[in-house]
């Protein structure tokens, strides 16, 4: 039960993303909506909940350890009748969290495709040839691992990460199942934080048990599933090896089928991860309606109505609080930094807010007091994307006070092009589930892959399949594995699993990443993308010298000098 993120176009895989409610807000005709409750943490529940009903609507799920409700009313007064009550501190309506997308590319010609096929077939091994010291089969198409020093000459050899580190995946699930995932799964400790909601994902009646409850162990939109595999797919002689081989993936399910998120499941999946012991948590998402949140009464959006105002800071405040929850527990937030190709620290502009309920998108003059969630959040490690030249893809945000780490995204636009039988190359190879690729009408009858976008590797009878897809979310997950060796290499035991405080964990990860100066191709400083057919809009500023920028932050994360540095990190 989906709709889909991806779409299959003239041999491309294209995300397509609307601006879908789950609901409207309650008019006269007095239909339901959901709504997000705040209120003080560890509140009494009971007050919270009659302060609800007194406003005509009802709790559908409530989180007491952070102060977040969702609730239903039919009532056009719900928002102001319930923040009258001493119990609750604001309410907004139910807003959409949007993951980071992976960028467009080109359609490819059947010329184009055929030299792909033919350039990109996979080397197969035997399985006497095979062994843990060598790569795996489609390591090959790994540029982004040879770049950051995950390969059994580099961090493999020294750390491929301890089962006992927990790295929690908030995204649209984990196809527990696929081959490449399943020897680092652990299905007891995931969860499933949505219900599938027919308006954005299809009738319930698709699923073969007629549930909108779906299992923790499936991904029907695919982003979940590659986003994982880049962490931790394991090294067993089959398809491609992640950045912590021997890492346990955890699903923290806070997306629908539809690619969309939530606020609730959002902060139920950050305050799960806290209470469970996950380690290091990947977030490749960003919040909607608002491109950006801008909730600081000093430095007002004009546009924007005091009911607007009021709704972006509850947004803000309830995702804070719930990374505050998990960063306090000892997780390691990382986040993508968004595909919009802009510097996240000078906004200035945003047409496209709020885009829920639709229709209502108009003109904003933001502000750098306005926050793109949650990975301008607190405590959050922010990611941006290079290609493998190491040149900036186009698409990535960046900022001189945002962003962290650089990491590989990918980027089709880079070496070679615009040959395109080098585009697809440049982007990130990553697990596929299967079911994805033959509902995607993405294979022949004989399972063989019929689009270059696809790789399949076979170990006797089993074979997985692995897609091409670009974006800061799929940086992100490399520096997630990256983290996952930090602590797997320096943490210590806690009861059955390791630990390593997040502000040390971070401190390895800036320490060990490569300095990387600023890009620039231009008489006044800037780096334009104009030899990349970009338009003014792509050319980017990039601030510091190659020790920190605005571009790479500290530098592209290395996974070989992260678990080799050892006592040259200051942690004290």
């Amino acid at each position: 039960m989906r709709k889909v993120l991806f779409a299959i176009v003239a041999l491309a895989v294209i995300a397509t993303i609307g601006s879908m409610a789950v609901g409207t807000e309650a008019g006269s005709d007095g239909r339901p909506t959901r709504y997000i409750v705040l209120y003080e943490p560890n509140a009494s529940p009971a007050a919270v909940k009659a302060a609800v009903k007194q406003a005509k609507g009802r709790i559908l799920r409530a989180n007491n350890k952070v102060g977040v409700a969702t609730a239903i009313s039919a009532s056009t007064r719900f928002r102001s009748d319930a923040t009258r009550s001493a119990a609750i501190k604001s309410v907004a309506r139910n807003i959409p969290i949007g993951r980071a997308r992976p960028q467009l590319r080109p359609k490819v010609t059947l010329e184009a495709d055929q030299s792909l096929q033919k350039g990109l077939a996979p080397r197969r091994q035997s399985a006497a040839d095979h062994s843990s010291n060598r790569d795996e089969p489609l390591a090959h198409l790994q540029w982004d691992m040879r770049m950051i020093h995950a390969t059994p000459a580099g961090s493999y050899k020294k750390e491929r990460g301890s089962k006992r580190v927990l790295v929690g995946i908030l995204d649209t699930g984990i196809d527990g199942s696929h081959p490449d995932i399943a020897p680092n799964f652990n299905r007891s400790l995931s969860r499933n934080f949505t219900t599938d909601i027919p308006l954005v994902d299809g009738p319930c009646a698709d699923e073969p048990d007629h549930s909108c409850n779906d299992p923790n162990d499936v991904d029907e939109n695919l982003h979940g599933t590659h986003v994982a595999s880049s962490v931790a797919s394991p090294i067993n002689g089959l398809g491609i090896a992640g950045v912590a081989p021997n890492v346990t993936l955890v699903n923290l399910r806070a997306g629908q089928d539809s690619g969309f998120f939530f606020l609730q499941p959002s902060v139920d999946a950050l305050t799960y991860a806290g209470d469970h012991g996950i380690d290091v948590a990947n977030m490749s998402y960003f919040i909607d309606p608002w491109l950006y949140n801008c909730g600081n009464p000093l430095h007002p959006v004009p546009e924007d109505s005091a009911l607007d105002t009021a709704e972006q800071r509850t947004i803000i405040e309830a995702a804070q609080r719930a990374l505050d929850y998990a960063h306090l527990r000892g997780v390691t937030l990382v986040a993508a930094l968004g595909n919009g190709h802009e510097d996240v620290s000078l906004p200035s502009f945003d047409g496209q807010s709020p885009n829920f309920p639709p229709g209502n998108e108009h003109d904003r003059t933001v502000n750098n007091s306005c926050l793109d969630l949650p990975t301008e959040g607190n405590n959050v490690i922010s990611v941006s994307s290079v290609g493998p030249s190491k040149t900036k893809a186009d698409y990535s945000n960046w900022s001189y006070e945002e962003t962290t780490v650089a990491a590989p995204g990918g980027w089709f636009r880079d070496e070679g092009w615009p040959n395109p039988a080098l585009a697809i190359p440049n982007q990130i190879l990553g697990a596929f589930p299967q079911s994805l690729a033959e509902e995607f009408g993405l294979l022949n009858p004989d399972g063989t892959p019929n689009d270059p976008s696809v790789v399949r590797d076979c170990k006797g009878s089993t074979c997985a399949y692995y897609l091409y897809i670009q974006g800061t979310s799929m940086a992100s997950p490399h520096a997630t594995g990256v983290a996952a060796l930090i602590v797997s290499q320096y943490g210590h035991r806690r009861g059955t699993g390791t630990t390593l405080h997040p502000l040390f964990t971070q401190a390895y990860l800036e320490a060990s990443a490569t300095d990387t100066p600023c890009m620039r191709n231009m008489p006044d400083g800037t780096f334009s993308y104009a030899h990349k057919g970009r338009p003014p809009s792509y050319t980017t500023y990039c601030e510091g010298t190659p020790v920190f920028n605005g571009v790479y932050g500290h530098g592209i994360v290395d996974a070989l000098r992260a678990v080799t540095i050892g006592k040259d990190v200051d942690t004290g």
